[in-house]
Order: C-alpha cells, then sequence, then structure tokens
C-alpha cells in the first residue's frame, strides 16, 4: 500500500512502525472473515481493513472525525487479523500509533465518556486505590449499573497465598490488577500446584499494573512508565537466579512479553526490557515438560475451553493448555469458533457494552453447546465476562489441576 505520511513523522519511531504496517497490507480482506465485529455488525468500518484505511487517512494528515473514534474504539484488538492475515500485517502495532496520536489530536470524546475512560486510566493500575474500591464495589454490586456489575465478583474473604516452601527452583508471579482481587483462587491454586511440582513462588513488591489497560486507551507513556517500574522489580530477580516470571492472566503476559518493543527506544531500559520479555511465560507454556501424573483426576469431568485471543493470537500459544488438561484426564468438548474473542477485551467489556454483550452471547452459544460442567479459560476479562452470563462456573484452568491436590 502506497503512504503519504508528514516527512517530520515518517521520521519519527512511530511514523516508521506506522509506515512498515500500511506498506505491507495489500488490502485483501481476508482479515474480515474473522474479525469478531466486521462478522457481527457487517460494517467495513468495523474490520481490519475498513480501520486500516481509517487510521491510514488520519496518520496522513486528513484528520479524524467522530466516526474514525468510534471504529477504532470498537476495535477489541484481539490480533485475530494478525493470525489470518497472508501479508503478516502486525495490525496491532498501526492501532498502537493511531490510538495514541487520537488521544492527544483526534475530535474530544463525549464528556461520560472521558470521564470513563479516565477514571479507569487513574484506578485500574493503582492497587492502593483499586483493590479498596473494587472490595466496596464486591459489597454494594446490587446498587451497581449492570455494565459494573458484571465485572464484580461476590463478596468474599481473603485468600491466604501458601506460605513460602524455601525449595531451591524459584519463579516470579504477578499479582495484578484485577485478578488478585476478583478472583484470588487463581494465584492461590497456581502456587499450590507449582510448590507441588517442586517450584516456589515469590512475588516482587514494587512490581504492579503490567501496563495493558492504559496502552488500549492509547495511553502509551503510562504503559511505558508502568513498564519500567515493572523492569527495576523484576530484572534484578530474573537475573539472580529466578527461573521464569510466570502469567497466570494471559492479557498480562502478552503486555509483558512486548515489554522489549514498548521500549525499544529507551537506552536506558531496551536491553532489560528485552531481558524481562525473553524470560515471561504463560503458566501453560511454563508446565510443559513437567511430570503432572499426580494432578490425574479421579472423577471425570466435563469442561469446554475459551482460549483468550492474548494467548492464541497475541502470545501464538495454542494447544498448550489444551495438552495439560489431556494429560490429567480431563474432557474437552468440541468448541465451534474457537478462535473468536468473547467480547472482553480488556476494557471494551466496560466502554462498548452493546458489542461485548453480542459477542458474548455468540461465544456462550458455542462454549455451551457440548453441555460441559464447566468453562475455563486463561484471563480474568474472559472470565468475568464469560461467568456474568453462562449457566454454568467459569474459572481459570488451573483451578482443575489444584481441586485434585488435598486441601
Amino acid at each position: 500500500m502506497q503512504t503519504r505520511l508528514p516527512e517530520s513523522f515518517r521520521a519519527s519511531a512511530e511514523g516508521a512502525r506506522a509506515e512498515a504496517v500500511l506498506r505491507s497490507c495489500v488490502h485483501c480482506g481476508f482479515c474480515n472473515a474473522t474479525c469478531p465485529t466486521y462478522l457481527e455488525t457487517g460494517n467495513e468500518l468495523d474490520g481490519p481493513r475498513g480501520r486500516i484505511w481509517l487510521m491510514k487517512a488520519f496518520l496522513e494528515g486528513e484528520g479524524a472525525s467522530e466516526v474514525t473514534v468510534r471504529h477504532l474504539d470498537r476495535c477489541l484488538t484481539c490480533r485475530n487479523c494478525e493470525t489470518t492475515c497472508p501479508s503478516g500485517v502486525v495490525y496491532h502495532d498501526l492501532l498502537d500509533v493511531a490510538r495514541t496520536r487520537l488521544e492527544a489530536e483526534g475530535p474530544a470524546r463525549p464528556v461520560l465518556s472521558r470521564l470513563a475512560r479516565g477514571a479507569l486510566r487513574l484506578v485500574v493500575p493503582r492497587r492502593a486505590l483499586f483493590w479498596p474500591l473494587y472490595r466496596l464495589g464486591q459489597r454494594l454490586r446490587f446498587l451497581a449499573p449492570r455494565r459494573l456489575r458484571d465485572q464484580l465478583t461476590a463478596p468474599r474473604g481473603r485468600v491466604a497465598l501458601p506460605a513460602s516452601s524455601g525449595l531451591s527452583r524459584r519463579v516470579l508471579l504477578l499479582a495484578g490488577c484485577v485478578e488478585g482481587v476478583a478472583v484470588p483462587e487463581t494465584q492461590q491454586a497456581t502456587v499450590r500446584v507449582l510448590q507441588a511440582l517442586g517450584v516456589d513462588v515469590e512475588y516482587a513488591r514494587r512490581a504492579g499494573c503490567c501496563g495493558a489497560l492504559p496502552l488500549h486507551l492509547g495511553a502509551r507513556a503510562q504503559a511505558q512508565a508502568l513498564a519500567r517500574r515493572n523492569i527495576d522489580a523484576w530484572a534484578p530477580l530474573l537475573a539472580s537466579g529466578v527461573e521464569a516470571l510466570v502469567m497466570t492472566a494471559s492479557g498480562c503476559g502478552v503486555e509483558v512479553k512486548g515489554y522489549g518493543a514498548l521500549l525499544a527506544d529507551d537506552p536506558a531500559y531496551a536491553e532489560r526490557a528485552a531481558f524481562v520479555a525473553s524470560k515471561t511465560h504463560d503458566l501453560s507454556e511454563y508446565l510443559q515438560g513437567f511430570d503432572l501424573a499426580a494432578f490425574r483426576v479421579a472423577q471425570p469431568v466435563r469442561v469446554a475451553w475459551h482460549p483468550p485471543c492474548t494467548l492464541q493470537h497475541g502470545q501464538g500459544v495454542r494447544g498448550a493448555v489444551e495438552g495439560l488438561l489431556d494429560a490429567v484426564g480431563i474432557e474437552r468438548v468440541p468448541v465451534a469458533e474457537s478462535y473468536l474473542c468473547c467480547g472482553a477485551a480488556g476494557t471494551n467489556a466496560l466502554l462498548e457494552p452493546a458489542m461485548a454483550e453480542a459477542l458474548r452471547s455468540r461465544k456462550l452459544g458455542a462454549l455451551e453447546a457440548g453441555s460441559p460442567d464447566r468453562i475455563v479459560t486463561a484471563n480474568i476479562g474472559c472470565e468475568l465476562h464469560l461467568a456474568a452470563a453462562a449457566g454454568r462456573p467459569v474459572a481459570h484452568w488451573i483451578t482443575l489441576l489444584a481441586e485434585v491436590l488435598s486441601p
């Protein structure tokens, strides 16, 4: 595709990223066939090809209208289009550039939209603010609007993580923004399973939000600042014997694996960012090669597995969870359209509720068609979004393995 980017922009790092993506796109439209929002609306501007045209026009200086903002906001960043694309277009790179510039130069959103986006950026990445507010929301969830109530789990007591066992093998876990307070059972199950396999778990106290949420909202500088803080906390531990940074939330995993690219132009952090990214593994990746005989289930259980977009498309990890579930004797029911997004997509469940609910309905139809006992996934956003409307329990897959262990 030919481009007419302004010379000053093209000479910048973000301009070079945008031009590389635009020039690689041949506008074939194959991406539309697997784009969840295009399949839902049939609108060309709700597919990757149409959105690329909108972003190209904006970045070439034609300005952005409310139409541009609306259709880019509706994009899930599921990266299904990247899996489908025969030309290897790195769509999310272009979307990142466009969203960042739209925040600075695009038309103003409605007041309520600006307030919602600002509140998410302010509160969620700051655990000292978010955790008390979330716990308060759990207790008052019956008063909350439905779109917010869907993201609030029922009130529960604190779940204590098992104490350090003094094992020689050690990994780091990220407590996360939402998972640690909304579904602490996931972290507890992960620690129990890892310790049973001879691996101890540590948390870096100074580490916090991975930065995925602000980046999704076009706040690249905030995402970079959060990444630097985490790198300062993790890099020394990873360099001194901790063998991996293990992610239980695939949305965090894809973000941290991208730290090398996020900070590639920062001379003070580029090398360490790439190092941390190289040591980051989804939990299912890390468990490959372990002997899981002790976790074989005694009673048959049928599950529907929902692979999050951030795992299968963002990280390119496919088949790992399925192999682990098969290895411990868990029956997986067939699920149609497993490549499609459930609609959670980070902040989309809150900011684009109509689209999020439509996609969730389609996804649950596929997941529940085989009458599973449970639905399992690997990302906190998917878990909360699906659980709000599912007719059966929804949980992280690691909890199935932990249930085999004695209390």
